[in-house]
């Protein structure tokens, strides 16, 4: 049936009217805590302040989530679930995928205050897909989304997993790490052989042809070096 004035506490649920004036919510056990203490479902629907029913979900894990945590937790990552869903489903959900840690029931504004509490001890990197992760995608050291999340979200973002594979996610970490070690081997032959080079010109043993060359024979080697990222193993 048409429902009017309908408007969404972020975190929280729905609300609007029926043409008769009936005013319904939809949303979490927040809503309905005050009329009942079974917190066990995921839907609560008021119809003028009285619960009428409640709906259960049951979210599908990726198949590919478990080896990709797994993975992560093997190159020395802490894991952690960050949800706005229920204490209990979240941990079965982090029981199953080997998660480390757990912080369910949170609104958008709790996530990004964790995220910033996060980022205090260490670059955190937050992958999420939905409207009230977007802040949090925001603040994080690294966010990163999937190309079929909320456009929000893909907006808050710095890195998007193509086709929702969280494989991707090991493949821009392996990428990330062979990139930031191929840096410091160039700016390591780059002052080596500067240092190296620069005394000898100095005192005028090197005649300029061959040090303009020898530069050039330098760029070489970087240019060289960071083309070898193409043909690396990643995996």
């Amino acid at each position: 049936f048409p429902l009017e004035n309908i408007r969404e506490t972020k975190g929280i649920g729905l609300t609007g009217n029926d043409l008769d004036g009936n005013r319904y919510e939809a949303g979490s056990y927040s809503i309905a805590k005050n009329l009942t203490s079974d917190s066990s479902h995921n839907v609560y629907l008021l119809k003028n302040g009285q619960l009428i029913a409640t709906v259960d979900l049951e979210d599908d894990i990726k198949p590919e989530a478990e080896a990709v945590i797994a993975h992560l937790k093997k190159q020395g990552i802490k894991t952690i679930l960050l949800s706005g869903d229920r204490l209990e489903k979240c941990q079965q959900v982090a029981e199953k995928l080997g998660i480390d840690e757990v912080y369910a029931q949170r609104l958008p504004e709790e996530k990004l205050n964790l995220i910033e509490t996060f980022n205090k001890q260490a670059p955190t990197a937050m992958v999420g897909d939905g409207i009230n992760d977007a802040p949090a995608l925001a603040k994080a050291t690294i966010g990163i989304s999937l190309s079929n999340a909320s456009q929000i979200a893909i907006q808050s973002a710095q890195v998007i997993l193509l086709n929702g594979d969280l494989n991707h996610l090991v493949k821009a970490f392996q990428t990330s790490k062979h990139t930031f070690l191929t840096i410091k081997q160039n700016l390591f032959w780059a002052f080596f052989y500067n240092t190296l080079a620069i005394p000898v010109a100095a005192i005028g043993l090197l005649n300029p042809m061959i040090a303009a060359l020898s530069m050039a024979f330098s760029d070489v080697i970087v240019i060289g070096n960071s083309i070898r990222l193409k043909t690396k193993k990643i995996f």
